[in-house]
């Protein structure tokens, strides 16, 4: 595995160009989730058919994860053909690292099956405190989402209200339904969390 250490955002879109797939791993160097999740990496094997893995230090390049919407670290994120299509947040463990790495995307455990593409986003502020809670557990139960925090953008938040009829958050959108606030047996029965 080759790690290609970013040092600007023109860098990275330079490296971007020519990949079909490509990984960014943003970090805080001495934060102890960092830490946890670049050793994780460190110890898989050495394979040619890992993708280079980009590194950004957040303390050094302050203007990628903006860029990107990345509101906390560490977050992988993953480009296909240049484009942002997942967003991993925390420290994963090296199963998880593998699995995403050699297919591209991982699939959790899930109660039913079929539900194998889902498309979750997750409307947030940044002084929520249930939208907290609720990344907390999509975190947890590895529901990889997209977090869009509607007060930096009035596109977005409009969407948003015009799909729920509501301005609170957080709001989730589970491949096109909306549950408002953090209705936890709801959103358990969408993504086929079972949490007997």
């Amino acid at each position: 595995m080759n790690f290609i250490t970013i040092s600007s955002y023109n860098n990275l879109q330079e490296n971007l160009v020519s990949r079909s797939k490509s990984f960014v791993v943003l970090y805080k160097n001495g934060s102890a989730a960092s830490d946890c999740l670049l050793d994780n990496f460190n110890s898989l094997p050495d394979d040619n058919k890992i993708p280079d893995i980009f590194l950004v230090d957040v303390s050094q390049v302050p203007d990628i994860h903006n860029r990107f919407g990345v509101t906390s670290v560490p977050a992988i994120i993953e480009f296909e053909n240049e484009k942002l299509i997942n967003l991993i947040k925390g420290c994963q463990s090296a199963d998880f690292l593998r699995s995403l790495l050699f297919s591209g995307f991982f699939k959790a455990e899930r109660v039913n099956a079929k539900e194998d593409t889902r498309r979750v986003t997750v409307y947030t502020t940044p002084t929520c405190s249930w939208c907290r809670t609720l990344k907390r557990y999509l975190d947890d139960n590895r529901i990889h989402y997209t977090e869009v925090d509607v007060s930096k953008d009035q596109r977005q938040a409009e969407e948003m209200v015009k799909k729920s009829g509501q301005q609170g958050v957080p709001q989730t959108n589970i491949n096109g339904t909306v549950v408002v606030g953090f209705d936890q047996a709801r959103i358990n029965q969408l993504l086929g969390i079972n949490r007997n």
